[in-house]
């Protein structure tokens, strides 16, 4: 289990979404966005009312891989003074709503504290109306993804073998650990070469987490690598659609399955 640290007097006042859950990573480039797309696709499947936002502010790209163009989007949003629920695009396909980000908006990346805090209290009144809010956060450990991430229930960490994510996904940990991110962290390896591997990678970042930070994050799932995500991305359709039966399809539906059975 995930050790859990007294609250201060921040986390105490701080409103936690229990259905919310964050999708993080050290650094880019691990697979993070297609992870949430893929997990919304999965828990709709499964007859959940979900919502996907795309929080990689600045550098949002969910929209793409989904072949979107909404009307509205996160940037609007923020410069019009609307409201968050009109920047909601259904997926018909996929049979979840879509918060679509703006790609290259620096005012996004650079938002002020106090209207961070307004849009995330938007958001996750918004949220109410679902059964799960999925928010694919921007990599690293900025301002507003660790926001963003500690008002979550759960927070994916989504790593590689790679040294650089290994060691990025180690910075994530234990930035939430020590400045009242998120407690309820569980770990994701994508692009795992076999089920093996990836039990070996999760258990490298294990090691790290209980001998310095004297914490253990569980493990959500292994997604083993698939030469047709790569595919789907290029054909802008979610992989449960375009390859149902795909290794990585049935990595990421049996993550949505251990989530719906967790207590």
């Amino acid at each position: 289990m995930t050790e859990r640290r007294s609250p201060t007097t921040a986390t105490a006042s701080r409103a936690i979404a229990p259905n919310a859950i964050a999708v993080a990573s050290g650094k880019g480039g691990v697979g993070k966005t297609w992870l949430s797309i893929t997990l919304a696709h999965a828990l709709a499947k499964n007859g959940r009312r979900v919502l996907l936002f795309d929080g990689d502010l600045g550098l949002a790209n969910v929209d793409i891989q989904l072949g979107l163009t909404p009307a509205v989007d996160l940037g609007a949003v923020l410069e019009q003074n609307l409201p968050v629920e009109r920047a909601v695009t259904r997926h018909e396909t996929g049979g979840f709503d879509v918060i679509a980000g703006r790609s290259g908006s620096a005012s996004l990346v650079s938002l002020t504290g106090g209207r961070l805090k307004t849009l995330a209290d938007d958001l996750f009144a918004l949220a109410a109306r679902y059964d799960h809010l999925i928010l694919d956060l921007g990599a690293g450990v900025e301002r507003t993804v660790r926001h963003l991430a500690s008002r979550c229930g759960l927070c994916l960490v989504v790593t590689t073998d790679e040294p650089t994510a290994l060691t990025d996904a180690y910075a994530f940990i234990k930035l939430s650990a020590s400045q009242d991110g998120p407690t309820n962290v569980r770990l994701v390896v994508n692009l795992a070469n076999s089920a093996t591997e990836g039990e070996r990678t999760y258990g490298t970042l294990l090691k790290a987490c209980q001998s310095f930070l004297k914490i253990a994050p569980p493990l959500a799932g292994i997604v083993r690598r698939d030469s047709r995500v790569k595919d789907s991305i290029r054909a802008q359709t979610p992989i449960l659609t375009r390859y149902p039966g795909a290794a990585a399809a049935d990595d990421v539906a049996a993550i949505a399955r251990r989530l719906l059975e967790a207590p």
